[in-house]
């Protein structure tokens, strides 16, 4: 089976810095894209961040310029680096990543538990 497992979140005061980092494991063939995706009390979940296997990224327009996702392929590994954070930002992180395993001849999402961020004023 395959694992994503979140980490690096926490509590942060506004302006201030994170870095989240997310590895997939277990029987992998290829990932392609790999992705951050947030949730917040009473909000729908959306996406924040992602990353193709080539390295082209996209963002919401609400983290553009303070948000910077990136990848290592050898590590099955994508990271979020996260700038001048606001109190908007508090929410869960999900990490997402559309992985081909062994066991089957297709790609599907996968997704982690989730890592809190919480930014305070």
């Amino acid at each position: 089976q395959v694992h994503l497992v979140e980490s690096g979140g926490g509590l942060v005061q506004a302006g201030g810095s994170l870095r989240l980092s997310c590895v997939a494991s277990g029987s992998i063939v290829s990932i392609n894209d790999m992705g951050w995706y947030r949730q917040a009390p009473g909000s729908t979940r959306e996406l924040v961040a992602r990353v193709s296997r080539g390295g082209i990224a996209n963002y919401a327009d609400s983290v553009k310029g303070r948000f910077t996702i990136s990848r290592d392929n050898a590590k099955n590994t994508v990271y979020l680096q996260m700038n001048s954070l606001k109190p908007e930002d508090t929410a869960v992180y999900y990490c997402s990543a559309d992985i081909r395993p062994r066991i089957t001849a297709r790609y599907s999402d996968y997704w982690g538990r989730g890592t809190q961020v919480t930014v305070s004023s």
